[in-house]
Order: C-alpha cells, then structure tokens, then sequence
C-alpha cells in the first residue's frame, strides 16, 4: 500500500474495483454513470461518464459523454477528465474538453476517498450554477 500526507488507503486495483461495482450496479437517482471503456482493461485506467443535464437549465434533456482517466498514482491523485460532447463550462477547456482541474473544486482539492461519481456529479452541480445555467452552449450533437 502506499501512503502520502493523507495516509494509507485502499489500493489502487481495490479502489477502482469498488468503483466499477459501483458503476455497473447504477449511482444514485440514474443522472451520473461511469464505466470501463473496455471491459478488458485489466488496469481500469480508461473509464466513460455519462451526464444527464440539470432541469431548469440550458443543459436539460442534453446528454453529455465523458472520458476519464485513472493514472498510476489514482486515488492519491485526481483522475483527468475531458468532455467528448461539447459543453460551455467556465472549467472546461472550449478547444479539448479537457476539464481544468484547478477550476473544479473536487479535483482542485483532491481526497483519495473521492472517486468518479464524485466528479461526474461535481460537475452536474456545476451545470446547475446561477452563474452557469443559462450560458450558451454548442449545438447538441457536437463533440470535442
């Protein structure tokens, strides 16, 4: 096990497969949910996310597609996250997708004990900002 200033946790491999359990069996009220990219990724480094947008926003009824990334060194540090559809969000990169995660608090402040979920929802919080749900988005259908 490895240990940093926030001491010793789950391994990564236990870590990420309490996540896949958790993805597959569905999170919360449905509007979040992840994935392995390919069920043979013996390394769960490459994950799909799925976020439904917010009601009363410019996001409702658009669907929005995700890729994650779970490095070596995941859950001690964030995964990478980037949009595949094109969203307008003050934290997302507008020509990559690439969420800046010194712009999203959970990636920003980072706790091994955050996971995925963490993040998709995060960023479904985000879409629903006064600030944010009435911006202008791109087309739906478009991508990164």
């Amino acid at each position: 096990m490895t240990s940093n200033k926030r001491g010793p946790g789950l391994p990564r491999n236990f870590k990420l497969m309490e996540e896949l359990e958790k993805g597959e069996k569905g999170i919360g009220d449905g509007t979040c949910s992840y994935g392995l990219t390919d069920g043979d990724d013996m390394l769960m480094s490459h994950w799909n996310g799925t976020i439904l947008g917010p009601g009363h926003s410019v996001h409702e009824n658009r669907i929005y597609s995700l890729r994650l990334y779970c490095g070596d060194s995941y859950p001690d540090v964030p995964p990478t996250v980037s949009f595949v559809s094109r969203i307008n969000l003050p934290c997302v990169n507008q020509n990559t997708g690439l969420v800046d995660s010194s712009r999203l608090a959970c990636l920003s402040n980072w706790k091994r004990n955050y996971g995925l979920e963490t993040v998709l929802t995060e960023l479904r919080r985000e879409m629903a900002l006064p600030q944010n749900r009435k911006l202008p988005q791109p087309p739906e259908g478009s991508f990164y």
